[in-house]
């Protein structure tokens, strides 16, 4: 069963990304005082009284615009309006009725669906008479908040989740992997969302930095279930000219930070470049499993050696990201589709996968049988046992009798060894050295 899912629609400037941002408990959508920095649909996960249920933030709407991007915006708000079980329609009370709200609250009529009418903004007691004109929108009583200051939120939850439908799923489920797609912008991130769900859920056009947020898309292919993370790309900082940029960076390593799994889009066109490295860099610090994914393969002028030459330049230039498998997709036509859900199935495990202290043991004893630890002024590394202390990434503590004599070189050695065995596709694997003694 599929999540309740909610809607926040509203024209520009309401408090949509501010509302949108305390429910689901962190700061996901940009907020700045300025309309129509929220262009596409964003999701999130959000949860009151234990019951959990799917959020979406919208662009403003501007009913009659031209502007490409802001038709666009309206489109997305559209869509949103048709998934949502329960639509937030919020109005600025301090401003008052305009024009605008009653255009939108035709189209929220024409829905048929639950809507709440939220009048944002007021943060005093006293309730100003410009509440009142909203009745004439025909769409019940104002419900009064300040998403600001927090002040009665409470009071909208409760009658929120009193109209979620009996057929829908609001319990927490743990099985789902979160997929971020990371790469520099236009690459072809939103294409290959839009690909995967076969609707146009991401704003696609060849303007660069169109998607400014980061976009939670809940998918599920078979049994198995993702969110996808869609990001703003990151573009070198001295092009971050404006706030908005530079949040969208910020949003773009938060995405990665909430990731068990990062897809880096590469343009096969451009081949690898600094900020393709960066990127890949932040994913493999943070300790995500990673998936190069080699998008507009389908437009490569190619010979019997194009393949092998492009992997090179990719493992030359990611020489850190070694077990990451490379992918050659069209986001376009939706070549290799298929392999890219295998290979985050594959990666996820991985990323997760547990090692027992005792085999472990045997592979690190057999390791040192075949190439001695090293040593220096007589005195030689031992490596004493290694247990496994936790997951996502792997990480394994090895109990030494000196730090200083562990070479980074053993130790990628050692990393080898275990690769060897295990595999660990796609997922980097930290090791914590612990001298005897040390807690």
């Amino acid at each position: 069963m599929a999540r309740p899912v909610v809607a926040i629609v509203g024209r520009p400037n309401v408090g949509k990304s501010t509302l949108f941002n305390k429910l689901a408990g962190s700061r996901i959508s940009i907020v700045e005082d300025k309309p129509g920095v929220t262009r596409d649909r964003i999701y999130a996960e959000a949860e009151w009284l234990n019951k959990y249920f799917t959020l979406i933030d919208t662009g403003g709407i501007e009913p009659e615009s031209k502007d490409i991007i802001l038709s666009q915006m309206k489109r997305q708000a559209e869509i949103a309006i048709e998934t949502a079980d329960v639509i937030l329609f919020m109005v600025d009370g301090k401003e008052g009725l305009a024009s605008a709200d009653r255009e939108v609250a035709d189209m929220l009529r024409r829905s048929h669906k639950n809507v709440l009418l939220i009048c944002n903004k007021i943060d005093t007691h006293k309730t100003p008479d410009e509440i009142y004109e909203f009745y004439e929108l025909g769409l019940g009583d104002p419900i009064i908040i300040s998403a600001g200051q927090m002040l009665g939120l409470g009071d909208m939850l409760d009658e929120v989740i009193e109209l979620f439908p009996e057929d829908k799923d609001t319990e927490y489920d743990e099985d789902v992997i979160k997929v971020a797609l990371i790469g520099k912008p236009n690459v072809g991130k939103s294409s290959l969302v839009n690909k995967i769900l076969g609707e146009d859920r991401v704003i696609v056009s060849d303007i660069p930095g169109t998607t400014r947020d980061a976009i939670d898309t809940p998918f599920t292919r078979g049994e198995d279930k993702y969110v996808f993370i869609d990001t703003a790309g990151l573009r070198k900082k001295k092009k971050i000219y404006e706030d908005v940029e530079r949040y969208s960076a910020i949003r773009t390593l938060t995405a990665i930070e909430r990731a068990d799994v990062c897809i880096l889009m590469i343009d096969a066109t451009e081949g690898v470049t600094d900020q393709d490295k960066k990127i890949a860099g932040f994913a493999h610090e943070n300790g995500k499993a990673l998936i190069i994914a080699i998008n507009k393969w389908d437009i490569v002028e190619k010979d019997s050696k194009t393949y092998l030459r492009f992997e090179q330049d990719v493992r030359n230039n990611l020489s850190f990201a070694s077990y990451a498998p490379i992918v050659m997709i069209s986001a376009k036509t939706g070549q290799r589709l298929n392999n890219v859900f295998d290979l985050i199935n594959r990666v996820s495990n991985n990323h997760s996968m547990r090692i027992t202290t005792g085999v472990l043991n045997d592979i690190i004893s057999e390791a040192i049988l075949m190439n001695q630890p090293p040593s220096d002024k007589g005195k030689r590394l031992k490596i004493f046992y290694g247990t496994q202390a936790g997951v996502k990434p792997p990480k394994f503590v090895l109990f030494i009798n000196d730090k200083e004599l562990m070479h980074f070189s053993y130790q990628r050695y050692l990393e080898n060894q275990i690769r060897q065995s295990f595999g660990f596709e796609g997922t980097p694997i930290q090791f914590e050295m612990r001298q005897r003694g040390d807690k």
